[in-house]
């Protein structure tokens, strides 16, 4: 039965218990060794304590518990025991240097001392690799690149782009549509693309502002001023070139307003200023413009000193300076060669700053303009492209030759009709355009390139294209307009840079080569920098404007005496010069067949009607009925605050 089994069973367990207690006899001994190896002449005494564990793997207790021999590689119970019992005692010595001279010691402290620097070294380790990583990241943000190869890569953008224009050319005239939706993709593609490649050739103006701070500092002690140069907008991006180019232009406008424009501090200290004046650049973007602006809160432009340079100069009389606005005198300081200062010094006197900066802003497309208020400062603005290679033009035609007049110029596009609220007038056989109540003057573009197809064209009627050009506003009189399209900007050839109404050229997608049209040309043909009545009205209303008093236009006209007189532009419908011949006297009264009707003329006191040649007249309308002023002598159109006084009883 499984009596004797189970007996057995005890005998072993009684068995083992006896061994287990016989094996920890010899442990007091290992536990009384450990305090006393605190001291080190018992050092010695380490092999001693593993004397018993050596004696103990060698006992046949527990031969006799699993009833055969141990095998290969197994471990009795009272080893593991020894071992558990050893390393529980060795564990919390809290000295290990005390036993560094015994072997055990060393080889238990050893992992210790080892195993902690690498604890420590780890985390540096790490740290570095972070460090690294971070930077490698940061570096990966930015390459540098040649700036052949980005050139290079823009020339392949521009014939893309001509590419593009070609194919697009091919569709409108197929209306074949299966190849519309594709080559509308490669379009936007193509825009995206050449987006992309100008971002690559944008930099900071500020590039340009880096030296400015030092030039102004030595400015500064040189001149004995206290000057502060303000900054803002620096990251304001443009195009490379036209950055390489603004960069002496923007040095000539600092050193001037240093040294003309910013007094010494005991004479901002007389006028009540401030001993440490200003010098504010800014720059921000305003469509496909950058607009730079560098103000100082100095004298300002002496207006007389300018005069007298101006008349001593040839520029200009006396009898024309008369009837000039003080903006169009400050603008001589753009002359060559002219210059208000008594002396040449190393800073200014040469005349030759500000005629380079007119030179290179015109080069780049660009236009300045300049204000200044006696004893308030002066600011000069300056409006440049953001890229000089491709840009968006319309197309127009005059004289059966197609042009390209760049987009960034044009306000708007009008076509003028004789009985339209827009139409065309003279004065003073000067063609005007009548534009919400405004005149603006109108130069046709075949007559000013002296180009003639040979076809009558209708001096009413016609395409006009509103241009602005800095403050100037005029419009050019075109046969046709087509389209608007991505151009790319050829230079123009050297035997032709001198004709100023062409900027360039530029390959069409039929692959016609047309001429680009610079606005600044057609601006100074008109005279429209600088001696054009009209301008005069603009700025008039433009002072008027800034400073918040309501202005109305006015027509200037001498009827019956050599006293101007002026009626208010937005009553008048149109101004005639009609032939003496076609007037009539009936009934007591002058008449004369206008568009098809009979229109009563009112002559005023002291007005005798010319017998002979062209009369001018100005025509009032009202509910389908028109009656018609004679005058002597149509003037001007000016802008002008109305300030009206009753006067007394005075005949007429």
């Amino acid at each position: 039965n499984d009596r004797d089994l189970i007996d057995k069973l005890e005998a072993m367990v009684e068995q083992g218990m006896a061994a287990m207690s016989g094996s920890a006899q010899p442990m007091p001994a290992a536990g009384a060794a450990a305090p006393i190896a605190e001291a080190p002449p018992l050092v010695p005494e380490a092999p001693v304590a593993a004397a018993p564990a050596k004696e103990m793997t060698t006992g046949t207790l527990i031969e006799q518990t699993l009833e055969r021999p141990l095998r290969p590689g197994e471990v009795s119970l009272d080893e593991l025991e020894r071992a558990f019992r050893e390393t529980a005692i060795e564990a919390p010595v809290p000295v290990a240097k005390v036993e560094v001279k015994a072997e055990p010691a060393p080889a238990a402290a050893a992992p210790k001392e080892t195993k902690a620097p690498k604890e420590k070294a780890a985390p540096k380790k790490s740290m570095a690799d972070e460090g690294a990583g971070e930077g490698a990241s940061i570096a990966n943000q930015s390459i540098r690149v040649n700036v052949d190869t980005l050139e290079h890569l823009m020339t392949m953008v521009s014939e893309l782009v001509l590419t593009r224009n070609q194919l697009l050319e091919i569709s409108r005239r197929n209306e074949d549509t299966e190849f519309k939706v594709p080559l509308q993709r490669l379009s936007n593609v193509t825009a995206e693309l050449q987006e992309g490649v100008m971002k690559t050739r944008m930099q900071p103006i500020g590039n340009a502002w880096q030296k400015l701070p030092r030039i102004v500092r030595d400015l500064s002690s040189e001149l004995g001023k206290q000057i502060e140069l303000e900054m803002h907008g620096a990251d304001t991006e443009l195009d490379r070139q036209v950055l390489d180019l603004i960069k002496d232009p923007l040095t000539h406008m600092v050193r001037n307003s240093a040294d003309h424009g910013l007094e010494t501090p005991a004479e901002r200290l007389a006028s009540g200023k401030g001993e440490q004046g200003t010098i504010r650049l800014s720059a921000y973007h305003e469509g496909g413009h950058i607009i730079i602006c560098i103000a100082d809160n100095g004298r300002g432009l002496n207006t007389e000193k300018i005069k007298a340079k101006a008349i001593s100069s040839g520029l200009v009389t006396e009898a024309e300076l008369e009837k000039m606005s003080e903006a169009q005198i400050h603008k001589f300081i753009f002359a060559p060669g002219f210059s208000t200062a008594a002396a040449i010094t190393s800073v200014s006197g040469r005349g030759v700053g500000m005629d380079v900066v007119r030179t290179n802003i015109d080069q780049i497309g660009g236009t300045i303009d300049i204000k200044s208020v006696a004893g308030e400062g002066s600011s000069v603005t300056i409006k440049i492209p953001l890229t000089l290679a491709i840009v968006s033009a319309l197309i127009v035609e005059a004289a059966g030759d197609r042009f390209a007049i760049p987009q960034l110029s044009v306000v708007e596009l009008v076509r003028a009709r004789a009985n339209s609220e827009h139409r065309i007038e003279r004065i003073k056989d000067t063609a005007v355009l009548r534009l919400r109540n405004k005149l603006l003057p109108l130069i046709h573009l075949k007559k000013l390139l002296k180009i003639d197809d040979g076809a009558a064209s209708d001096p009413e009627n016609g395409f006009i294209v509103v241009t602005q050009v800095g403050s100037q506003t005029f419009g050019i009189v075109v046969d046709g307009v087509f389209h608007t399209e991505e151009i790319v900007v050829k230079p123009m050839s050297t035997k032709l840079r001198h004709i100023d109404m062409f900027s360039g050229n530029t390959i069409l997608g039929d692959g016609a080569v047309i001429m680009i049209i610079d606005p600044n040309g057609i601006a100074k043909a008109l005279g429209a920098a600088g001696s054009s009545a009209h301008d005069m009205a603009d700025d008039n209303a433009a002072h008027h404007i800034g400073s918040g008093e309501q202005t109305t236009s006015l027509l200037v006209f001498r009827a019956g005496s050599a006293q101007p007189k002026a009626v208010p532009l937005g009553l008048v419908t149109r101004l005639e010069e009609l032939p003496a011949d076609k007037i009539e006297f009936s009934n007591g009264r002058y008449m004369v067949q206008y568009r098809e009707q009979l229109m009563p003329l009112v002559a005023m006191d002291g007005v005798t009607i010319a017998s002979q040649g062209a009369q001018p007249i100005l025509v009032f309308a009202d509910d389908g009925r028109s009656m018609g002023l004679v005058v002597d002598e149509i003037i001007d159109i000016v802008e002008e605050r109305l300030n009206i006084e009753v006067g007394g009883s005075a005949s007429g």
